[in-house]
């Protein structure tokens, strides 16, 4: 029965694996997860060989940290992925350093140091100190609603008018994934008998129906997929690139991780308020650490940093699935992935208009959750302040032109990059320096 939070399975509650597998797969699918190491892969010029490893490396990554995630520190339904906040800085790094041969070890060296940083973090039992002091309901509830509204124009642009392929197909091949997917929700919400089939799969469907459309458009990239080997053991890791510190490498990522650790805490937020689950002390010192331990998973293996992804949790608004053996399904997709080539190249053959139909939605019901918690709050004249202009700044810095933020210091650059972070640290600073007064009525 469906609660009023709208959750159908919640994250404890039983569920069949076969189901499990499939709706795990959903997550899988709505997840883009091969955009970061592909975009990465370009800026380093990388040959076939590389980019191959990269992406099976990425997928190694994201499911062996989803798994511990879900299961064994924040124990919530979170899944990991690489973020696009680290890319600019590993180029740089990497090209610095003498190109991917001499420069992926600096880059590894500088990710292993970041990622211990973060389970010395957790372990402490410092990080809840930092949640409890400076993050309440009203600055929580404001960053996840600056989650969703920053993610919307890259769903829109870099997935539909921006990407690659005739602009017109893209507005048509993602209205209409968008469409299949507001008719199966619909369907859902007329007829309750029949949610199991259309809330649950909503998100499989769409995607479907919208690689339905784009291979009859001739669309769907057929000639990769065919040219892929079936299996493939990872080859570029650790063992193959090495591992070398560097003292300007390390400083950088360290501000990196700063801003993905800001970046998680938004996410972990946005699924809390997703499931209705007030996440605990203990929780935030466990997940901490699991991120660390994902980090260093995916140093080790030889890709950027994987964290927690916002994405998830509007997956589950729509869905109404929470199952904790979802994720764990959808870690071992991952895994699957990072080693069975031709099912990568099929999934990534999939046109980013299409992700780009289900992904603008599910940024909507991320930014409609932060809203919901701010909703349930009794606000007074500040708050208005510390809600708004952390909403206004992630607005400006979407909109930052290019020019603005090539002329910034690198550092600041890094920052830039995270409309999500700036956005948190606003909200934070905001309540802490307003002064307080009753609450409107």
């Amino acid at each position: 029965m469906e609660v009023e939070n709208g959750i159908l399975i919640g994250p404890d509650d039983k569920i069949k694996t076969s189901q499990a597998g499939l709706l795990g797969l959903q997550h899988v699918l709505a997840m883009d997860v091969y955009v970061p190491p592909v975009i990465l892969a370009g800026a380093l010029s990388m040959g076939a060989a590389d980019t191959s490893g990269l992406l099976q490396s990425t997928f190694l990554a994201a499911g062996i940290g989803t798994i511990i995630q879900t299961w064994l520190f924040m124990k919530m339904p979170v899944s990991q992925g690489p973020s696009f906040v680290p890319l600019g800085a590993a180029a740089g790094i990497v090209l610095a350093s003498g190109g991917v041969n001499q420069g992926m070890g600096t880059l590894i060296g500088a990710s292993i140091i970041g990622a211990l940083l973060l389970i010395v973090l957790g372990l402490s039992g410092m990080f809840q100190k930092i949640i409890s002091a400076l993050v309440p309901a009203i600055v929580g509830g404001t960053i996840i609603t600056c989650v969703g509204l920053s993610l919307i124009p890259s769903a829109l642009n870099d997935n539909v008018f921006e990407a690659s392929g005739n602009v017109n197909q893209n507005i048509l091949l993602a209205s209409i994934t968008a469409l299949t997917l507001l008719v199966a929700v619909a369907i859902s919400i007329r007829f309750p008998q029949l949610q199991r089939v259309f809330k649950t799969g909503s998100i499989i469907l769409a995607l479907l129906v919208g690689s339905g459309v784009a291979a009859l458009m001739g669309r769907f990239d057929w000639q990769t997929v065919s040219s892929a080997p079936w299996f493939g053991l990872p080859s570029r890791t650790i063992f193959h690139y090495g591992v070398h510190f560097s003292l300007s490498a390390t400083l950088t990522f360290i501000i990196i991780y700063a801003i993905l650790t800001t970046e998680t805490t938004g996410t972990w937020f946005a699924m809390g308020a997703v499931i209705d689950h007030k996440i605990t002390d203990k929780q935030w010192n466990r997940g901490i650490i699991g991120e660390g331990i994902s980090c260093l998973v995916a140093a080790l293996s030889g890709t950027t940093p994987v964290t927690g992804y916002s994405t998830n949790a509007g997956v589950i608004s729509i869905t109404g699935i929470a199952s904790k053996r979802v994720f764990i399904a959808a870690g071992l997709w991952f895994i699957l992935l990072g080693f069975f080539s031709k099912v990568s190249a099929f999934l990534s053959a999939i046109p980013a208009a299409v992700i780009g139909g289900v992904f603008a939605i599910i940024c909507v019901t991320i930014m409609l959750n932060g809203l919901n918690v701010i909703r349930r709050l009794k606000t007074n004249e500040s708050d208005l302040y510390v809600i708004g202009l952390p909403i206004i700044l992630t607005i400006a810095l979407v909109l930052l032109p290019s020019k603005v933020m090539n002329e910034a210091p690198q550092m600041v650059q890094y920052l830039l990059g995270s409309p999500i972070a700036v956005a948190a640290v606003a909200a934070i600073i905001l309540n802490l320096v307003m002064p307080k007064r009753h609450p409107l009525v």
